[in-house]
């Protein structure tokens, strides 16, 4: 059956604003404390667009405003329909706080064309408009015109809302006090849909969400999920490669579909809707939030938080917890990703103690007296115990670098040693070893790699059982030698924890599963080999020509403890994460056909390195 808008919206959990709808406030009744109000707000340009207002009933008092800009609609809609949960938590909702929430251009009820990661405008003139002028204006009318307010304004947003709340920064509103971007993509070159130039395939079945415009303002669905008439997703995105094959689902009237076929290079369309590059001399108090095993926005508030550092001299901290897409924002009690368990009730204990002090002291106190957070609050997802930094990454390390030796060793010295492994297009090497579909993969981020390890076509390197605790911080470099018989090439590095032997299981662990011996992937990252140069400017390689191929891997908090040991694991495809590479060289994979995919042997030389920042002693 065809998936519609309300079923999906509960499929993607925390893309949507009902995020925390299953939190402990279940007996406090939203209607009983609150008005609501819609509104549809006129913009620069005349556009209007549509914006829900949620009130306190008790009127002795002003309040801040509190909104949230999304594209996966404010409903409900009509008059005494209202939320069961409002405002990014509980306690910000119980505490009193006047909370928006508003249909961004072209999306739902709102008026106007919908661009997917709309290109900033600067110096704008007259009627020009962005999200940064839409935002501004829409906060503009929300002071001069909502009743009972203190005339400051935070905003919040995970996810797609989490770029709005981003790109909200930019030619801020004086009364913007606050800010709270979580997993905000940032630029869909390196988040969501491409990693360092790779297709994400696995996000294919979202192109729907985002490719579609509607006729008019609307209260229903426009668009629908495609239906792939199978639970194998491996075996479907197999036999529709090349990529051409899924035009069938996707025609031309899916702009997104098309531009990412317009656009398989980090051209100039997708540099001028990256919204980093953007952010200097921010006036607003800042607070980034984003979950260490994101599956699908770890790049986007590692990235924004050391611009807004670099470049503004405003109050801006971090937040990264055991968390995958959004966690954060519901509460389970046991907090766990795919199979690995890491403490208890952490997102109520962020929301009370970060979230809710963030927003109250810069919207509620107007920002005097002291708040006594972190500037980098982290999870360490080895010791299971929250980690507070002066600066992230931390100043106080080394640099350890390893090296890809015989015999599966990680080395202290580089080799003269290489490993050679046959990559088959026809046999690509899963990201897991499930046979599922997901609308958006998540609990791989921890998966166990034993079934990936034991594969001839990934290669791997350990270290001997460590002998005293290995604390990892910040990012890893991945400084590959590499060489391929074809003019094309992915390559994939993943940092995995091996549990001892003596592990015990989680109940989170599945049935089939132990964790004795568990190769927990702490880190992970794919680099197209066309772009190892430069994203905007694809090459070949030279077949069997040693070549220098780089991959940053996002920043991690992990100690790896003593009994266990750290692996390396590489590989070249990721299957149907990303999308099969020819491994001979074409202008647009997009574009290639079936009979450019070959197999192709791949080595990888003894003095490729693995670089670590390691907490000193």
């Amino acid at each position: 059956m065809k998936l519609h808008q309300r079923s999906l919206l509960y499929t993607l959990l925390l893309f949507v604003v009902f995020q925390v709808a299953a939190q402990s406030g279940n007996d406090y009744n939203v209607k009983d404390h609150y008005t609501k109000t819609e509104v549809d707000i006129p913009m620069r340009d005349g556009t209007k667009l549509h914006t829900t207002i949620y009130t306190p009933k008790d009127t002795s008092k002003k309040y801040p405003i509190i909104m949230q800009r999304t594209p996966y609609s404010s409903r409900p809609y009509g008059e005494g329909q209202m939320r069961s949960m409002i405002g990014p938590n509980q306690y910000l909702m119980q505490q009193g706080n006047i909370i928006v929430y508003q249909d961004v251009r072209g999306r739902w009820m709102s008026e106007g064309t919908y661009d997917n990661m709309r290109a900033y405008i600067p110096n704008k003139k007259g009627e020009q408009f962005d999200e940064a002028s839409d935002t501004y204006d829409t906060i503009d009318w929300l002071v001069k015109n909502v009743d009972n307010n203190n005339g400051n304004v935070g905003m919040w947003g995970i996810s797609y809302p989490g770029f709005y709340s981003v790109y909200s920064l930019i030619d801020s509103h004086e009364a913007l006090k606050a800010v709270s971007p979580q997993a905000g993509i940032s630029d869909f070159f390196f988040d969501d849909f491409h990693h360092n130039g790779a297709y994400l395939l696995s996000y294919w079945r979202a192109t729907a969400l985002f490719g579609y415009q509607k006729d008019a303002p609307t209260t229903e669905s426009w668009y629908e999920l495609p239906e792939l008439g199978t639970q194998d997703q491996y075996q479907f995105f197999l036999d529709h490669t090349p990529l051409s094959t899924l035009d069938e689902y996707y025609k031309e009237d899916n702009e997104f579909w098309q531009q990412l076929k317009d656009h398989p290079n980090y051209d100039e369309f997708w540099q001028s809707r990256g919204i980093i590059q953007h952010l200097d001399d921010v006036k607003p108090a800042v607070m980034i939030v984003g979950g260490l095993f994101d599956a699908e926005d770890l790049y986007g508030p590692f990235n924004e938080y050391r611009k807004i550092e670099k470049s503004s001299n405003t109050y801006n901290i971090l937040v990264y917890g055991p968390w995958s897409h959004g966690d954060w924002a519901r509460e389970s009690g046991r907090q766990s990703v795919g199979n690995v368990y890491f403490g208890d009730s952490l997102s109520t204990r962020f929301q009370q103690d970060y979230e809710t002090k963030f927003f109250n002291h810069f919207l509620k106190q107007n920002g005097k007296g002291s708040l006594d957070l972190a500037e980098a609050h982290i999870y360490d997802t080895g010791k299971r115990e929250w980690t507070d930094y002066g600066q992230w990454p931390p100043k106080n390390t080394v640099t350890k670098t390893f090296y890809l030796g015989d015999d599966q060793e990680l080395t202290t010295q580089p080799t003269d040693t290489k490993q050679e492994f046959v990559s088959d297009p026809a046999k690509p090497v899963s990201y897991n070893d499930e046979i599922k579909t997901v609308f958006t993969p998540r609990e791989y981020m921890t998966g166990d790699q034993r079934f990936a390890a034991r594969r001839p076509d990934v290669l791997v390197y350990e270290t001997e059982v460590l002998d005293e605790d290995l604390s990892v911080v910040g990012e890893i470099e991945a400084m590959l030698k590499v060489a391929t018989t074809g003019s094309a090439a992915d390559w994939v590095v993943k940092v995995i924890d091996v549990y001892p032997p003596d592990a015990e299981n989680y109940p989170e662990t599945m049935d089939h599963l132990k964790m004795s011996n568990y190769h927990m992937m702490v880190r992970s990252e794919v680099m197209r080999g066309r772009f190892r140069n430069d994203f905007s400017k694809p090459e070949p390689f030279e077949p069997n020509k040693k070549t220098d191929v780089n991959i940053t891997l996002q920043g991690v908090n992990h100690t790896f403890k003593k009994g266990h040991k750290m692996q390396i694991q590489i590989q070249s495809t990721w299957f149907p994460l990303i999308d099969l590479n020819p491994q001979i060289y074409v202008d647009n994979i997009f574009k290639a056909e079936k009979d450019d995919f070959q197999k192709q042997t791949h080595t990888v030389f003894g003095d490729s390195a693995i670089k670590f920042s390691v907490l000193k002693k």
